[in-house]
């Protein structure tokens, strides 16, 4: 393995986290235990596999050289130890409660940006385990990768070659100098594009509507996490009844919940459309060469203010496909393209500008992280619920991951603790916005 310098959207990631705001994602993947000693066995199973993948030894290290500066690269660590990075917990009859205090704490930026938690369930036929990836080392599909090469092998399909990439080194080849600037110039034209198309879509979404306290706040540093489970055969009902995709079925379940949640906190739903970042992946699922983030987004209000589920619903699907018309590389969702036009000291100065900035273009992050449709397993103990978790942006209380596993779909909420005390409420109120739906596409 050698270094490789960080794509600029990883810089990017890299750059804006803080004490209050890490910059990690998470998966909590609860198991169905065959002995009270299975936790501690899949704790002994996860440290000597990961020592055998390449992706979990990389640490990131900043670089200060000419034509480099400010830069980061990814690279190999000689004495890495995976027993710092796997820790087995004492048990607990609240998964939930326990992924809160840990999504809070920021992972270790000397050493490679990952950790997994094993979390025995004092029932002793069940356990949990917490992955957490830092998202300058691994996007979803990437963390994905990674987790899934320490649990039971897979037969999974073989990635699509493509032509190799020649590593990103330190110093450009001279010979290459034309080309470069031909290739800037016509960077700086493609961000002038999206930034214009950016700044017209933010205007227009900022206009005539108004967020919530609930979902914006000054950060304390604290996390909350909650998961739901529902089932897929009923979001296909729906999606059957009145038309559109999954997504736009789980978007629209959200807003609902939202509204149902707002109401019976006694903030109130009137007028609250929120702006909803979708992120977008740019990667094809089976390509190889996976590392680096290759995200964009759609913006669009969830229309959290409408009483009737089904116009709900129509608002969604109708703004999704505007948004798939224009296509990810347009639009205020576009914004992560922009990383790739930042020089590498400007994400380096920059990164804490952004990261206040992220509220002018959104209110809450609404995720779809991608899941293998076979059997997870570790020691042979299946996986019965994967929960996803998002980092939260400065400024914002709440980020909504969803992933569908096996016939059922997870969304895994992330909230600051002080400011969403009650997310359990609205976990409780995204199933019941499903049976509120379901009812509606009755005859």
């Amino acid at each position: 393995m050698t270094s490789d310098l960080l794509a600029p959207l990883d810089l990017a990631f890299w750059n804006i986290e803080s004490e209050r705001h890490p910059m990690h994602l998470g998966a909590l993947g609860v198991f169905s235990a065959h002995s009270p000693t299975a936790g501690a066995h899949a704790a002994d199973l996860l440290a000597a596999r990961a020592a055998a993948v390449p992706g979990l030894r990389m640490r990131i290290r900043d670089v200060w050289q000419p034509l480099a500066f400010g830069a980061a690269t990814r690279e190999p660590v000689a004495d890495f130890d995976p027993l710092d990075h796997v820790r087995l917990h004492a048990p607990t009859d609240d998964f939930q409660e326990v992924a809160g205090r840990l999504m809070e704490r920021p992972l270790e930026r000397g050493r490679p940006p990952w950790e997994a938690h094993v979390l025995p369930g004092e029932d002793g036929v069940s356990f949990a385990v917490l992955f957490k990836f830092h998202h300058a080392l691994a996007d979803g599909l990437r963390a994905l990768t990674l987790a899934a090469a320490v649990l039971d092998p897979m037969d999974l399909p073989e990635p699509r070659p493509r032509p190799a990439e020649p590593s990103r080194g330190l110093l450009p080849d001279v010979r290459k100098l034309p080309g470069l600037v031909r290739g800037a110039l016509s960077d700086v034209g493609r961000a002038l594009d999206i930034g214009a198309s950016l700044a017209v879509s933010t205007l227009g979404t900022t206009l005539a509507a108004r967020t919530t306290a609930a979902l914006t706040s000054e950060p304390s540093g604290t996390r909350r996490t909650a998961g739901v489970v529902i089932d897929l055969d009923d979001v296909h009902r729906v999606r059957k009844a009145v038309g559109g995709t999954v997504n736009d079925v789980l978007i629209a379940v959200v807003a609902g919940a939202l509204r149902r949640w707002l109401d019976e906190r006694g903030d109130g739903s009137e007028g609250v459309a929120p702006r909803a970042l979708i992120p977008v992946s740019r990667r094809r699922p089976r390509t190889a060469h996976p590392q680096g983030n290759r995200l964009s987004g759609y913006l669009m209000r969830l229309p959290v203010d409408d009483p009737d589920p089904l116009r709900r619903l129509d608002t969604v699907r109708t703004a999704m496909d505007r948004n798939k018309d224009a296509g990810p590389n347009r639009g205020a969702g576009a914004v992560a393209l922009l990383a790739d036009h930042v020089p590498a000291l400007g994400h380096r100065l920059g990164g804490p500008l952004v990261s206040q900035a992220a509220r002018l273009w959104f209110d809450i992050l609404v995720t779809s992280v991608p899941l293998p449709g076979i059997g997870l397993k570790l020691g042979g103990n299946p996986v019965t619920a994967v929960f996803p978790y998002a980092p939260l942006a400065r400024g914002q209380s709440l980020a909504v991951a969803v992933s569908t596993y096996r016939g059922r779909v997870h969304y895994g909420l992330v909230a600051d603790a002080a400011a969403v005390p009650d997310l359990d409420l609205l976990a409780a109120a995204l199933s019941a916005e499903v049976e509120t739906l379901i009812m509606a596409c009755d005859p």
